[in-house]
């Protein structure tokens, strides 16, 4: 690890008390860098992945001034910045201080908050004032600076979407009121939705204390039985058992135009374009690609949404649809975002498929798994794929996929479901034979 601060500085991770766990937290941040192949890497947390046109900005500014001038987006809604040099000190986080992306050094780690990115704007709730006031709560809670930067806070808009991507805490809007799960855990507790911030940070405090034992970084890696300790012990601080389980598959914002009925007028039938949805082919962001989805959220919304499948929502408002099922506006912005090589249709061969940063920017990738990737997109798939450089499988998916893996062996190419997996076919080093292996599996 590279630190960006001073050695005599406190660690994020001690920094609400001493941590029980063997070795320290790994997951990078902008405070503590990692090192990769193409120089040192800082992860930027973004909760829900909101970010203001100024702060777009000023994370371009960053990349460009200390790395390789690129943005890569995370599964988890986040910014990762590369190639960044070895000796750029505590510049980068200054500069993303100032620009409010950096409220407490304490806690950046901790501040990992996914959040449906097409609430209220598709007709389900917002959940902007949950995100807010538990961003605050966290950075407010000596406690909460333990939290290793692998745990997550999700919140669902009832969609079900970040519900399904195995949070450790997550809220859920249901008909006026919240939902609470905590792990994969089938009862959930019902509370008001005014109580559901703090209750989501007592929850991660009491998950604090269950793991001062056992040394788990998540509630999954907890002992059953401390598991169910947790849940019982957070029940008996929220309200009644509601039976819910969780969602198998999340499901991405389909590329295009998103719509909403319009609430401006009592016909029902009556919607409107609220917003538009692009993927980006690896998550990999050149600058002039940035700047472009910066001034397009600067001319509607000024506000753009990071999802956890490596896409990015602009919120319009754009005008009612037409015939083509968006608005001029909508369909002016979608073309100039396609030209500059976004995602914005479900037609596009780079829907669905995601990888790894693989070789050469990871010394444990056993190939360049995104030049393969590129080398093998093909028809649409029913199925995602995903392609990693080696068996740690950095940055996977959710619920149901192609996975497709390096090994010493060749590709390995296997149909996850949850936790179980289809027998798996292995590829060696034979292209064609790989690109026609990961189509059909995908069909």
């Amino acid at each position: 690890m590279l630190a960006a601060m001073p050695d005599s500085a406190p660690s994020p991770l001690s920094a609400g008390g001493t941590s029980p766990r063997d070795g320290g937290d790994a997951c990078p941040g902008t405070l503590r860098l990692h090192r990769a192949d193409d120089g040192a890497l800082a992860r930027v947390r973004i909760p829900g992945g909101v970010l203001s046109a100024d702060r777009a900005d000023a994370l371009l500014a960053v990349a460009g001034r200390f790395g390789d001038g690129e943005l890569h987006l995370t599964s988890r809604g986040n910014v990762q910045l590369r190639g960044l040099d070895a000796e750029c000190g505590g510049g980068p986080a200054e500069l993303l201080g100032a620009a409010g992306l950096l409220p407490s050094a304490a806690h950046e780690r901790a501040r990992n908050i996914v959040a449906s990115p097409l609430a209220g704007l598709d007709g389900s709730p917002p959940v902007g004032g949950w995100l807010s006031e538990l961003d605050s709560l966290v950075c407010g809670s000596a406690a909460a600076a333990a939290l290793s930067g692998r745990f997550l806070f999700a919140l669902d808009s009832g969609r079900g979407d970040v519900d399904a991507l195995g949070a450790d805490v997550t809220l859920i809007a249901e008909s006026g009121d919240c939902l609470l799960r905590v792990g994969a855990a089938d009862e959930v507790f019902r509370l008001p939705s005014a109580d559901g911030p703090r209750a989501a940070l007592l929850a991660a405090e009491l998950f604090l204390r269950a793991a001062r034992d056992s040394g788990a970084w998540r509630v999954k890696d907890l002992p059953d039985d401390v598991r169910t300790a947790l849940v019982r012990a957070v029940g008996a601080t929220a309200g009644p058992v509601v039976h819910r389980p969780r969602p198998r598959t999340a499901k991405a914002p389909a590329p295009g135009p998103v719509t909403a009925p319009d609430s401006s007028t009592p016909a029902t039938t009556t919607v409107t374009v609220t917003a538009i949805s692009v993927g980006v082919p690896l998550g990999r962001l050149v600058p002039a690609q940035w700047r472009l989805l910066t001034e397009t959220a600067r001319r509607y919304g000024n506000e753009l949404r990071l999802t956890p499948w490596r896409g990015i929502v602009i919120p319009g408002p754009f005008g009612p649809p037409g015939q083509s099922g968006q608005s001029g506006r909508a369909a002016e912005a979608l073309d100039a975002l396609a030209s500059a090589g976004l995602i914005t249709g479900p037609d596009s061969p780079w829907t669905g498929v995601g990888a790894c940063i693989g070789h050469p920017g990871c010394a444990k990738s056993l190939s360049d798994v995104r030049a393969e990737a590129g080398a093998a997109v093909g028809p649409v798939g029913r199925l995602p794929v995903y392609w990693s450089g080696c068996e740690r499988r950095c940055g996977h998916p959710h619920g149901e996929w192609i996975d497709v893996v390096v090994t010493p062996e060749g590709h390995r190419i296997s149909h996850v479901r949850g936790e179980h997996r289809d027998p798996r076919t292995v590829v060696r080093n034979d292209p064609a034979a790989l690109a026609s292996a990961v189509s059909g599996a995908r069909a």
